[in-house]
This record gives structure tokens, C-alpha cells and sequence, in this order.
């Protein structure tokens, strides 16, 4: 058996490696176009910031070790230019000389990744640009950071995660900087008001926020943007996002889908049965919709090279059981942003919104462990659900301490079919300084069977203004003290524990009523319904009002 695997890094050496630790005797080609097969790519901005000091540590295996202890024969600086389907060979041009070799294979992998999308071009006299993305980008950014001389400018284009990663370590090397941002807030897929809290975020640290708007060329005289102002640079850091490296596959006739990325079934097989595809340049199928999508994860691209190994081992006849196929996708994935924790799984608002599915929103602020234990920090979270079946859609949580493990606890409970419901009757660790005897999680459900049962009834923030035109009333019923320190312009204050005693002071029609976060209001709202009024609960709270509404007008930076 000879296999060849076109690519290196997480998807194309975790089948290398898992292939030999199924066979032996296997002849396993590894064809790498860069000068390193195995890095943390996930680790890169963080050298670039300082956090990681040697530049050895992001080395993680070199064509050395990889031959010493799986007998892989590993070509850096090598590229496949065709792929002959007919005769199972692929054309491997060495870089350096440019002499081409054909090799032939009983069964190819491609592990092409994803490319960057068409850089801003280097001019003279400009300031460097560079994607941050392999380690030849590592050495190119810290060799013009090097060349510095005191407190330097940075521009960050795109607010991805890459983005931010690299916003906030350019940052921590002493750099001002500013992002610059196509979409409405940065991190696209975050709805709103979930955004609001990373763009407070970054304006605390002194990060120039610019939203709305785009580059329109780069030069000596700085990076000129679309609104008409030149932003000063010594660096420019192109972070605009990534597409299928999809390239020598379309040229061969393997089947693209509609993302472009390459379609393959659930054992990463292609449309030709004797080449296999792996990783940023295939495509998933979403858990939601279940339809093709692309999610660029390492964590999905290790699993399924590992998939590719198995089913490879198991048609040769060394595993006596079929593997399963791949498991849908739910896109979790999660970043650090000047020390909060930014978590998502599945589909946003919007994203439902956009696509016409019948959805309901779940806000909910609870501290991450018991809140008499010192220490205790906000999250903030938000559930998707699909309100006829009660399934989770997606989620995001942010937050200081905590996010995390319950963004994992959430995308968990999706991939096993548990309902929003279920969520109340997980039984989680608790100590006091872990979490609370009902923890976050389990809020969260309780909230969604307060929905499923119809104990509660609830309006989203960016519901509010169509509701008030119909002619209902905002109710707060937080202190007086709270409403001194901002409230909804318009609403009536009156405190959940004053509601039954001042009930005739309520207009006619209905009520809006919200608190800070949406515990106390869901209390009033059970009070006015048992009292024989229309109540709803402003979903999330003042909290959740006040971040959806600040994120309506371009986002810059005072």
C-alpha cells in the first residue's frame, strides 16, 4: 500500500501517523509545500505577542522525528501540481530546483488547508503587510517588529479570530493598534448585543475600533480606508479570512460543493474512491441545517484525518470493524480577547433569522461560580432553540472565568439530541468556587421549560420599539437606585416587590416588564399574569438592552 498525503499539519499528519500505528508495513509519502510539516498554528499569534518565548516550542515534529519514529518519508518545500486520476499519479515539483517527479499512489489524501484570500500587495515605502497564518508569516512579522524603534502603529484588517489573536498580542508587545473591520462589530458570526461585550472589551484596552468600513490601498502615506481617513502604520496585518486551497483538486475533477470547499461523504472519501480529503478545504456537514458548510477547526481536521487512517486500515483488512461515519459539525470554537473568554457552538440570531427558521432567544447573566465565594465573575450567554422541538440550535457565552467549560457542556449537549429542557437536569460539579448548586447550565433550562411549559413569555431587545408602537408599557422593576443609574427611556419604574401594592398604577394594555439581567423579571411577569394582566419579560434584562441597542450605529472609537 502506497499513500500519499498532500499537506502536512493537523488533518494530514494525523492520518499520516494513525496509518502507520495501523500498518507497518505501509509506504507513507507526506508532500509539504512550506519549510515545516507539524506546527501549532493555533499558537502563532501568541510568539508574535511574547506569551510564547521560543520560537522551538511551535516546532512540534520535523522530518526527522516524523522518519524516526513512524518511518514517514516527509518532502518540505516540495508542491503537487496535477493529479492524474487515470493513472494514480501526482506530479510533485521540488521548489527549490523546480525538477517535477511523478509518483504514483494507491490511495492520496489532500490536506491542501485553506488559503488566504488576495493580500494587499506590498508597495515601497509602505508598511509591511503580512497574513498570520504559517510560521514563514511568524518570521516576517517579528523580523519587522524587531526593526522598530519605540512605540510602534499596527493595523489590524479583519475582526476574526485570528484577527482579534492578533489585535490583542500586538497589544501586549507595546504596539498602538487599531482594527479595522468590514461588518458591524468584529467576531461576524456573535450576534449584537453578545459583540457589544468584546467591542467594550477592546476600547478599554486602547484598541482603535473601526467598524463599517474597509481598506482601500496601502502605501506610503499609510492605509487608506473608505471613509476617507489614512491610518498611520508600521505594520499591516491582513486578517480578512480564508477560502478552500481547493485548487488541484477542482483541476482534476474531484467534485467541488456549493461552498467551495471539496465535497467528500462520511468517511472523507471525494468523488474518486481512491483519494480522500481532510480538513480547511472540505467541507462539513452543518448539525443544523444539514446541509455542506465549511468550518476551518483543527480539533474537526485532527478527527477526521484519524477517520481517513481507519477507513484506509479497515478496507485493507487490519481493523475488523467499519468506522463510524463523521459527526455533523457544530462549528464550536472559542478565543481570547485581553482576558475574556469568547465562546460560540452552532447558529446565531441572525444567522436563523436570515435563513427564515423558526427559533427562540434565551439571554441569561449569571456569575460563573456561587457569588458569596470571592472571585466570582459575569457571564453573559444567549441559547437558540428551536421552539417546536425544544432542540438547541446554538450558543454563545462569554465571559472572564468559566466560558468555556459551559460552551462545552452546551455544544455536548447538541451533538446527543438533548433538549434546552434537559439542560436544567444536567448534574454538574459544583463547589462554591466552580460554580453554583444551580449552575449557569442548568439556568439556562430552567429558562427554556419556563418557555416549553408556558410559565413565561418573553420579547427580545430588538423587539422592544416595534412593541412600545403598539402601544405597550415598559415596566422596571429593579430599585430606584438602579434606575438611577440608567434605565430605558420611557419606562416606569415600579420594584418587583412593590408590584402587588401598587398594581392599579399600571397603565392599561400590555406590559414590558425587565430587571437587570431577566430573573426579577420573570417574577413580575408571574405576579402581573396571576394578577390578571399581559406581561412579558424583556429577555436578558436592562444588561442585554443596553448592549443590543449600543451596537445600532458604526463602532468608533472616541
Amino acid at each position: 500500500m502506497r499513500v500519499i498525503i498532500v499537506g502536512g499539519v493537523a488533518g494530514g499528519m494525523s492520518a499520516a501517523t494513525r496509518l502507520r500505528r495501523l500498518d507497518e508495513n505501509a509506504e507513507i509519502i507526506v508532500i509539504e509545500r512550506g519549510d515545516y510539516v507539524s506546527f501549532a498554528n493555533c499558537g502563532l499569534p501568541y510568539y508574535v505577542g511574547g506569551v510564547i518565548s521560543e520560537r522551538e516550542s511551535l516546532l512540534l515534529q520535523t522530518p526527522q522525528s516524523l522518519r524516526a519514529r513512524f518511518a514517514l518519508d516527509v518532502r518540505v518545500g516540495h508542491e503537487v501540481t496535477a493529479i492524474d486520476r487515470g493513472a494514480q499519479t501526482v506530479t510533485v515539483r521540488d521548489l527549490r530546483t523546480g525538477i517535477d517527479t511523478v509518483e504514483h499512489y494507491d490511495a492520496l489524501i489532500l490536506a491542501t488547508g485553506a488559503s488566504s484570500r488576495e493580500i494587499y500587495p506590498q508597495v515601497d515605502g509602505a508598511a509591511p503587510v503580512a497574513t498570520l497564518r504559517t510560521i514563514d508569516d511568524v518570521d516576517r512579522i517579528t523580523a519587522a517588529l524587531d526593526g522598530l524603534t519605540g512605540t510602534g502603529r499596527a493595523v489590524v484588517v479583519g475582526g476574526g479570530f485570528i484577527g482579534l489573536e492578533a489585535v490583542e498580542n500586538l497589544a501586549h508587545r507595546g504596539l498602538a493598534v487599531t482594527l479595522v473591520q468590514h461588518g458591524a462589530h468584529p467576531l461576524s458570526p456573535l450576534d449584537p448585543e453578545m459583540a457589544s461585550v468584546v467591542v467594550d472589551a477592546l476600547r478599554a484596552e486602547g484598541v482603535d475600533l473601526r467598524t463599517r468600513t474597509t481598506v482601500t490601498a496601502i502605501d506610503a502615506d499609510g492605509v487608506h480606508l473608505d471613509d476617507g481617513t489614512t491610518l498611520a502604520a508600521d505594520l499591516v496585518i491582513d486578517a480578512r479570512g480564508v477560502q478552500p486551497a481547493a485548487s488541484v483538486a477542482a483541476a482534476s475533477g474531484l467534485r467541488l460543493g456549493p461552498t467551495g470547499g471539496i465535497a467528500v461523504d462520511g468517511h472523507q472519501r471525494t468523488s474518486d474512491p481512491r483519494i480522500f480529503a481532510v480538513g480547511d478545504a472540505v467541507e462539513k456537514i452543518d448539525q443544523v441545517s444539514e446541509e455542506p458548510t465549511l468550518v476551518t477547526m483543527a480539533g474537526l481536521a485532527n478527527r477526521h484525518g484519524r477517520t481517513i487512517a481507519d477507513v484506509i486500515a479497515w478496507e485493507s483488512g487490519l481493523l475488523d470493524e467499519r468506522p463510524q461515519d463523521a459527526t455533523p459539525a457544530t462549528g464550536t470554537a472559542i478565543v481570547g480577547v485581553f482576558g475574556l473568554a469568547v465562546a460560540m457552538t452552532g447558529w446565531s440570531e441572525k444567522r436563523l433569522r436570515d435563513a427564515g427558521r423558526p427559533h427562540r432567544v434565551i439571554h441569561a447573566h449569571p456569575v460563573d461560580h456561587a457569588a458569596y465565594y470571592p472571585g466570582a465573575e459575569r457571564l453573559t450567554m444567549k441559547l437558540l432553540v428551536d421552539p417546536h422541538t425544544d432542540l438547541i440550535l446554538g450558543a454563545q457565552v462569554i465571559g472572564r472565568a468559566g466560558a468555556d467549560k459551559r460552551i462545552d457542556v452546551i455544544a455536548t449537549a447538541m451533538q446527543a439530541g438533548l433538549t434546552a429542557s434537559q439542560l436544567a437536569r444536567l448534574e454538574l460539579a459544583y463547589a462554591p468556587q466552580y460554580g453554583s448548586a444551580k449552575d449557569p447550565i442548568n439556568m439556562l433550562g430552567y429558562i427554556a421549560d419556563n418557555h416549553v411549559t408556558g410559565t413565561t413569555d418573553s420579547i427580545q431587545w430588538h423587539e422592544l420599539d416595534a412593541a412600545r408602537d403598539a402601544g405597550a408599557t415598559v415596566i422596571d422593576v429593579r430599585s430606584a437606585g438602579e434606575y438611577e443609574r440608567g434605565g430605558i427611556p420611557g419606562s416606569l419604574n415600579i420594584s418587583v416587590d412593590e408590584l402587588r401594592s401598587r398594581i392599579d398604577e399600571l397603565p392599561e394594555g400590555e406590559l414590558i416588564v425587565h430587571c437587570q439581567v431577566g430573573q426579577r423579571g420573570h417574577t413580575a411577569v408571574r405576579i402581573l399574569r396571576q394578577l390578571g394582566r399581559d406581561a412579558r419579560n424583556l429577555d436578558g434584562g436592562y444588561l442585554t438592552w443596553r448592549a443590543g441597542t449600543a451596537m445600532r450605529e458604526p463602532v468608533l472609537t472616541p
